[in-house]
């Protein structure tokens, strides 16, 4: 979904990415967007998935800071998360 970019990911090409059943895709989508990290938009007959940029950057970044102090390996912190 991230890779789709700002264009979004219509459902149906996630679902057939994953390989997983519909109803658990719904699921976790939901708590993403429980969460603000995803978006969803209806665009005719099609519902397209769309990354929330800035709060996946916030959330790395506070991962990155909070959880990952120290560890090795992880001097790397590229923020751009849509590349």
């Amino acid at each position: 979904m991230v890779k789709a970019g700002p264009q979004g990911l219509p459902v149906g090409d996630l679902q057939k990415q994953l390989e997983i059943p519909a109803s658990t895709l719904s699921h976790h989508i939901s708590s993403l967007i429980s969460v603000s990290l995803v978006r969803q938009e209806r665009q005719g007959r099609t519902l397209y998935c769309h990354a929330c940029y800035e709060k996946l950057s916030a959330l790395i970044a506070f991962l990155t800071e909070e959880c990952c102090t120290g560890a090795d390996g992880l001097h790397n912190t590229n923020n751009d998360v849509g590349e």
